[in-house]
């Protein structure tokens, strides 16, 4: 039987670990030149750092994670800088791309581990050098070991905001303000809930209180204005408090985000069936708690299957390792089913939590004023978008996202909707006066990714 794992992050380890335990030696594939995911990403060799300075509190687990990692290698058939651009789940087919070159793999399962990505609300400037997601801000700090600017303001909401805060403040670097758009109210009325998250919950305390005490200025419930700028770089950030009042503070370089959303492009092109899930404000493919899908033969675990973090995916990883071999007529261990679906059970618990204290800020990408670039890609502006909107239901039914794909280019650029396509379709639903749920999601596309027209042409 040939499976493959795509993902090396920590529901890809935990998986392969599972798979290699039962005598199989699973293709395991990896975008990154190493294992570890985004959130224990590894500088690249030759540049050493200590874990503890490099990972802080999650020391522990990145380095049990890598040690398992780098043990399983041999036993795998283990292909890093490998991009998967395509799934064709009627000849269970995955189309890769390594240095250049084209190859087909056939596959008998498949577990998707595709991890996530920033979520972010376009806001007027944020087109200008400097401007970074949070996690690119983290990757830049992680893999070289830089910042991205001297003096840094992080904007957005979501527990990654103040984590890459810290990480950025610890290293050094001045940190000239965290803006964060979710009220202090909103958060401490899920504080209850939040303390089912244990030293979760205490780490995210830690960080916040870290950063008060060293006098680093703090803003909640904010509204961004803009991120100014020229063509040089960032000049600085204004925003408006709760009260009214607009402020200003000078920064080289800005990192935003407002929490993540699933890579689940390979899901979509396996033609995995997707839902609207409310309490994350996202859609994620269909699958049961096990991480089974509609679709015989495919899998999903961690962050592409729905946002958990990577305590879940670590534990999903496994669990649906166990779905895999139980389908496939393998003896699994019942107790340790047990144990696995327990753990998800309380993590969903925490999740729930976590997300009524950091709401996606969907009113502030509805919002957007007409000149905004919404679709960077293309170049197109958010009015742009509400006229074309305002045609098309004036002539026919309402349209939904993938119609105004089609008639505006948003989301038809190298990033195919990724970065633009969640405050598209809230612009969108505004307009048309209809839930965001309605007006859809951009569907992905072949390749999931930019590659050479040469490995294209070779696998047409």
């Amino acid at each position: 039987m040939r499976v493959a794992v795509v993902g090396a992050g920590p529901a890809g380890v935990r998986a392969v670990e599972a798979l290699v335990a039962a005598g199989l030696t699973p293709v395991w594939i990896d975008e990154a030149p190493d294992g570890g995911g985004r959130i224990y990403q590894r500088p690249p060799p030759g540049l050493l750092r200590d874990p503890g300075k490099l990972y802080g509190f999650e020391a522990g687990p990145a380095t049990a994670l890598h040690a398992a990692l780098d043990a399983l290698k041999p036993r795998t058939d283990w292909r890093p800088e490998t991009l998967v651009w395509h799934l064709r789940p009627g000849a269970q087919r995955l189309s890769t791309l390594h240095r250049g070159r084209q190859a087909e793999l056939a596959y008998d399962a498949a577990i998707l581990c595709t991890g996530a990505m920033d979520r972010v609300i376009p806001i007027p400037g944020w087109t200008w050098p400097g401007v970074t997601t949070l996690g690119a801000a983290q990757i830049a700090l992680k893999t070289q070991g830089c910042g991205i600017g001297r003096r840094v303001v992080f904007l957005g909401t979501g527990p990654l905001l103040w984590l890459v805060a810290y990480q950025y403040a610890k290293a050094g670097a001045q940190v000239a303000a965290v803006l964060d758009t979710t009220p202090f109210a909103t958060k401490a009325m899920a504080a209850p809930g939040l303390l089912r998250g244990g030293t979760t919950f205490a780490k995210g305390l830690y960080y916040t209180a870290w950063l008060r005490a060293r006098g680093v200025r703090i803003a909640e419930g904010i509204t961004p204005l803009a991120i100014e700028g020229t063509a040089h770089g960032v000049t600085g950030v204004a925003w408006r408090d709760s009260a009214g009042r607009t402020h200003h503070v000078d920064c080289d370089a800005t990192g935003m985000g407002w929490g993540l959303k699933p890579e689940a492009q390979l899901a979509d092109l396996a033609a995995v069936p997707f839902r609207f899930d409310a309490q994350q404000h996202n859609w994620v493919p269909q699958r049961d708690a096990a991480g089974r899908t509609p679709v015989p033969g495919i899998y999903l675990a961690g962050d592409g299957a729905g946002i958990g973090g990577a305590e879940v995916a670590e534990i999903a990883g496994a669990r649906a390792a166990l779905a895999l071999l139980e389908d496939s007529g393998h003896r699994v261990d019942a107790a340790q089913v047990t144990r696995l679906d327990a753990r998800l059970a309380r993590q969903a618990r925490f999740r729930t939590a976590l997300e009524r204290a950091f709401p996606f800020p969907a009113a502030l990408a509805r919002a957007m004023a007409d000149d905004t670039i919404l679709c960077r890609c293309e170049g197109l502006r958010a009015g742009e978008l509400r006229a074309a909107a305002r045609a098309e239901a004036a002539t026919g039914p309402a349209p939904e996202v993938n119609r105004a794909k089609a008639f505006t280019r948003v989301g038809m650029g190298r990033c195919q909707g990724r970065i633009c396509g969640a405050a598209a379709a809230e612009i969108l639903a505004a307009e048309l006066g209809r839930d965001v749920a309605e007006v859809g999601r951009l569907r992905g596309q072949p390749p999931v990714k930019p590659i050479p027209i040469a490995p294209a042409a070779e696998a047409a």
